[in-house]
């Protein structure tokens, strides 16, 4: 008889809120879990939050601060702040009108396996930008959800990076919805210098409703991950 896998998950919808904060809560349950793990606990806890945060740069740990082009004493005239972090990849950008996506997961209650497990959040990006006629793919050699990749068009509309310890993974995903685009200037996206960025208000040509963006790519995390979602209430409960 193989282990029972508990695919039971925590989510929560945290509004707009700081880089700082958000990080800090994301460190709390990755370091939850991995007590639990440790200790032995048959039933570790499973997280999933969505957030959009206030105009920030984080830098990977594996990053070049050169890919950042604005000074660091001129960020306040833009209204944003840099954090170097420890997740992996290059430099990215998050700000308001983008989804980004933090699941703090035992990956062992799905599927130890970080290729499938990255496959598997870009594959929860596709399926939602399917819902509005919107064909996306991976472009090899690169993580992310790409448009029209090997083209000279190829641009990017979800960037990924994580880190991972004893299977427990945090950080995620950011996905470009109504984005101000014009903060990527100010930075080489993901080390990458030639290739475009792109959002789905751009290429719908329109303003989106984030609230129903949402509710699709949390259908399609459900459904790709297998997670049984619980409600908070419910949640204290059982953990």
């Amino acid at each position: 008889m193989g282990t029972i896998k508990n695919r039971k998950t925590v989510f929560q919808d945290l509004g707009i809120r700081s880089f700082e904060d958000t990080w800090e809560l994301q460190t709390r349950y990755f370091e939850k879990i991995i007590a639990q793990k440790k200790s032995g606990d048959e039933f570790t806890e499973n997280h999933l939050f969505f957030v959009e945060h206030p105009h920030v740069f984080t830098l990977g740990k594996n990053g070049s601060e050169e890919n950042l082009l604005v000074p660091l004493d001129e960020l306040d005239r833009i209204d944003a702040s840099y954090f170097p972090i420890n997740r992996g990849g290059d430099i990215t950008y998050h700000g308001p009108g983008q989804i980004v996506v933090y699941p703090v997961l035992d990956l062992e209650n799905f599927e130890p396996d970080l290729s499938i497990y990255l496959r598997s959040m870009e594959e929860a990006v596709i399926e939602t930008l399917k819902s509005y006629g919107i064909e996306s793919s991976r472009y090899e050699g690169f993580t992310g959800v790409w448009l029209e990749p090997d083209t000279e068009r190829a641009r990017k509309i979800c960037a990924i990076g994580i880190k991972t310890s004893r299977w427990v993974s945090m950080h995620g995903l950011a996905f470009n919805i109504n984005t101000d685009l014009d903060y990527f200037k100010y930075i080489v996206p993901c080390g990458i210098d030639d290739k475009g960025v792109t959002s789905l208000q751009k290429e719908l040509g329109h303003q989106v409703d984030m609230e129903e963006v949402k509710k699709i790519l949390l259908k399609n995390f459900e459904m790709i991950f297998g997670m049984e979602f619980l409600q908070e209430s419910k949640a204290a409960n059982q953990y």
